[in-house]
């Protein structure tokens, strides 16, 4: 009895961290963060689709998101760069914060008033737009995570943020097409007011993310001690050269090269295996993703349909998986977490071809996105858990953008071509074979697993 008593006192204490005021905090956050992003992906596919966009192009138009896979490029610019007046009046974090939040604010009205039956490119420019400032609010707001808590809080502020984004993603999938369901006068035929309204609305819910960063405090500044006695020594070495050029220099070598060359000499030839894992594990997922909507479509799947059940349902099994996903790191730890839940997410790709075989049934597509959800949601908590775990606070914006990046780059650049894919192949094999992407992954963790290359050896 007293072992059971401490066993439900652990589980209990560990659930209460989940009410602590930075989880809360990271919960607004998560939802600024969550919101961008579907709207150049998943909502943007379906209404593309509805205009008539072949899925050839749409399956281009995913590059979009290379945005979030060269982020690291400006990272270092977001992480050391105070900007005028706001970061005097905010604070370095919250100033980059409501800059990308107002930015994103207005792409996303550039968006709405753009119709992409008609101009694509202008479409495209502004969905550009939205994720160049979707990933730089993603690079501030995982250096503030990183940056405000401990580690040991660190994997409970990780599933209160996948909290608040995928509600913002329940709110930017099902919110965006309910609304443009509400508008729409002929269900058989393509109008871009709807999807006007719709994404005007998503416009006006960005406030979320800018009253959130104009109430939360500013962390506090990381240590920088080593940073600085490299940048000083490299600028004595250097000192031949006239002062501005010495000073200039002297700042993108701290900014710039000293967060990259801390994570290779902590790591050694150990670092490619680590970007090996980081650029496979979320793949399957990714090139799928942005199949997934067309899919619905040309399997007579309403936007009600979709909604209900993909986009509200789905997402809050997700939620119940990032939190067992939490609970489970905290009690064993995040490398059995993130093979079970890169295993789990892989396999789950297979129950689509199963649904692309059944066809139109509802029932049937209820069993397959929960089932789905509920693994992606516990992979993607291990994995930003991670990410985290190998990131020196010192350089928290700059590495986590180099690790979030690599994670995005090569499965969105693979995912361009996932219209051909399917044009090709169909979807049944179309989806085995992203099922099947997943077993990289899953080898490599098993080997940096051998290596001893966990958060706790690091």
């Amino acid at each position: 009895m007293t072992d059971l008593k401490t066993l439900s006192g652990n589980w209990r204490q560990t659930l209460t961290i989940y009410l602590h005021r930075r989880a809360i905090t990271l919960f607004f956050l998560g939802f600024s963060a969550g919101l961008p992003i579907l709207l150049v992906f998943s909502s943007l596919s379906f209404w593309m689709r509805e205009a008539d966009v072949s899925r050839s192009t749409i399956g281009f138009f995913s590059w979009v998101g290379l945005a979030y896979g060269f982020k690291w490029v400006w990272s270092p610019l977001v992480d050391r760069l105070p900007l005028p007046l706001l970061s005097k009046l905010l604070g370095r974090r919250r100033a980059w914060l409501l800059l990308s939040q107002i930015f994103i604010a207005g792409s996303l009205v550039g968006m709405a008033v753009t119709d992409p039956a008609l101009d694509l490119w202008t479409m495209a420019m502004f969905a550009v737009m939205v994720a160049f400032g979707s990933a730089t609010q993603d690079i501030v707001i995982d250096a503030y995570r990183i940056e405000s808590a401990d580690k040991d809080l660190q994997a409970a502020l990780v599933a209160t943020y996948m909290v608040g984004y995928r509600l913002a993603m329940i709110l930017a999938t099902a919110g965006v097409l309910t609304i443009a369901a509400w508008f729409t006068v002929n269900e058989g035929s393509y109008d871009q007011y709807p999807w006007q309204m719709a994404y005007l609305i998503m416009a006006g819910c960005m406030a979320v993310g800018i009253i959130t960063t104009l109430v939360i405090n500013e962390p506090a500044e990381p240590p920088r001690q080593e940073l600085e006695l490299r940048a000083k020594q490299w600028m004595a070495n250097n000192a031949h050269l006239p002062g501005f050029i010495v000073r200039t220099l002297g700042w993108v070598y701290g900014a710039v090269i000293c967060p990259f060359l801390d994570f290779l000499i902590r790591y050694r030839w150990h670092a490619l295996l680590v970007l090996g894992l980081i650029s496979t594990y979320r793949i399957c997922d990714v090139v799928m993703g942005i199949m997934a909507n067309p899919f619905y479509v040309d399997l007579g799947y309403t936007k009600q349909e979709v909604a209900a059940i993909t986009k509200v349902y789905g997402v809050i099994m997700t939620l119940v998986g990032a939190g067992i996903g939490g609970g489970l790191m905290v009690r064993f730890g995040v490398m059995k977490i993130l093979f079970a839940g890169g295993l789990l997410a892989a396999l789950s790709n297979l129950l689509f071809a199963f649904l692309a075989g059944v066809g139109h049934d509802l029932t049937w597509l209820t069993v397959v996105i929960s089932l789905d959800n509920l693994a992606g949601g516990v992979a993607t908590a291990a994995f930003i858990a991670y990410l985290s775990s190998l990131t020196n606070v010192s350089y928290s914006a700059t590495q986590y953008a180099l690790f979030s990046s690599v994670m995005a780059l090569f499965p969105k650049f693979l995912a361009g071509f996932s219209g051909v894919m399917v044009d090709s192949m169909g979807y049944p094999s179309f989806f085995t074979a992203t099922a099947l992407m997943g077993i990289p992954s899953l080898l490599l963790i098993l080997l940096a697993w051998k290596l001893n290359m966990t958060p706790a050896e690091k």
